[in-house]
């Protein structure tokens, strides 16, 4: 009785100051905010996060990361000012108002967050699925966040105005054609997001090559605006999603899944050092273990051909010639090399001439797609390649430098 007396008294002076009895009503409000705050955060998520800690689960470090819990528990201080602000003496009505509308919106906020939050640990968890690489969702995702963000604007701006949601929507149809402008982009990615998807055109971890926008490396990230491409140079290009569908772009999938990598290079070949060869210069080829069979071969067979022909000039007859030895020999030397895959094309074939030489191109696959191996192995083919070029009486093509007019000048020079 005395205590509730002393209430009384103290609530009958605090009359007498209406100012100060709202103040140590707003105070004793947030006072319980804060405490519902404490007990909410400190002491309910804490016990829940230390449940989920029990319990065995691949995912625990991204639950860990990412509390929805804890931001879901925002709610509950917003909840006690809602409820609380309306026992608050001398306050104007309009101010309570506000403050509810206010709190209100704050917990549709809180709500959109929690779910948006859900959807980013759930996108965690499926991208530790194997399948998550031909099958990303992140971009659904993004529309989905994108709907319901749009949603809690609506409910925000319905509670501001007093208005039912729905009633805003049908006010909002008035104005599809603007959003349908304002939301364009948004719209393409979304469809060009289905199409990619459906045809699997790209890949997390793919190696695109798209020239037009300066891309070229491997798909990091795929979202329902963009595509993040880090290319070799260790920079970043951010493509528009839509832009995979209506532009040109090479996909280097098919030779990761092959397992090899194609090798096509020429080697340019002085035209003036091409002859027929003599039998000294057969003799000396045949100590190549890879060319004797190859000439005894060819010479049964261009006997054969020239005994029909015994009364021509020996113009018209055939005869071997150094450049197709040399050719003949660089498929029997790829044939043999370990890192070329013998179960892909090889092909040595002679391009069109230009005025640089004669192209001899040498088309074949590596058995490894590793940058470092595959370029390992075709410079020392190619290294081998030069090297011999001279034992078969040909020259490899260059332009003359400086250093050879300064020999030639020299030369002149001495015999004048």
């Amino acid at each position: 009785m005395d205590y509730l007396k002393f209430v009384s008294e103290i609530r009958g002076e605090l009359s007498h100051y209406p100012w100060l009895e709202m103040l140590l009503a707003l105070a004793m409000l947030i006072f319980f905010a804060a405490l519902a705050n404490f007990i909410a955060k400190r002491i309910i998520v804490r016990g829940i996060r230390h449940l989920v800690t029990k319990l065995k689960s691949p995912n625990q470090s991204i639950f860990a990361q990412h509390s929805i819990i804890r931001r879901f528990a925002n709610i509950v201080p917003a909840i006690v000012i809602m409820n609380g602000i309306t026992t608050i003496p001398h306050l104007p009505a309009k101010v309570i108002s506000f403050i509810q509308m206010g709190a209100q919106a704050f917990i549709f906020l809180t709500i959109a967050l929690t779910v948006s939050e859900a959807l980013n640990i759930f996108n965690l968890i499926y991208q530790r699925n194997p399948k998550s690489r031909n099958k990303p969702i992140k971009g659904y995702l993004q529309l989905v966040k994108l709907i319901l963000f749009v949603v809690c604007g609506l409910m925000i701006l319905g509670t501001f105005l007093k208005k039912d949601v729905f009633t805003l929507l049908a006010g909002f149809g008035a104005m599809a054609a603007v959003l349908m402008l304002v939301f364009q982009n948004t719209i393409l990615s979304l469809v060009a997001s289905v199409q990619i998807a459906s045809y699997d055109m790209v890949r997390i971890g793919d190696w695109i090559e798209m020239p037009s926008l300066n891309a070229d490396g491997d798909v990091i990230d795929m979202s329902l605006h963009t595509v993040t491409v880090q290319n070799f140079d260790k920079t970043y290009t951010t493509i528009p999603t839509n832009k995979l569908v209506t532009d040109t772009f090479k996909n280097w999938r098919g030779m990761s899944n092959a397992g090899c990598r194609r090798m096509k290079r020429s080697l340019f070949i002085d035209q003036s050092s091409v002859h027929f060869m003599t039998d000294e210069e057969q003799q000396k080829l045949k100590d190549f273990l890879l060319l004797d069979q190859y000439l005894d071969a060819k010479q049964s067979e261009i006997d054969e051909f020239n005994k029909q022909l015994s009364n021509q000039s020996r113009y018209n007859k055939r005869r071997l010639t150094n450049l197709g030895t040399f050719r003949a020999y660089v498929e029997f030397y790829l044939r043999q090399h370990k890192g070329i895959a013998q179960n892909q094309t090889i092909l040595v074939r002679q391009m069109q001439p230009t005025s640089e030489g004669l192209p001899l191109e040498i088309y074949a696959f590596t058995n490894t797609i590793a940058w470092a191996s595959y370029e390992a192995i075709q410079s020392d083919i190619f290294d081998h390649l030069i090297a011999i070029v001279p034992e078969f009486g040909l020259r490899v093509y260059q332009a003359p430098s400086g250093y050879d007019f300064q020999v030639m000048t020299t030369e002149q020079k001495e015999h004048a």
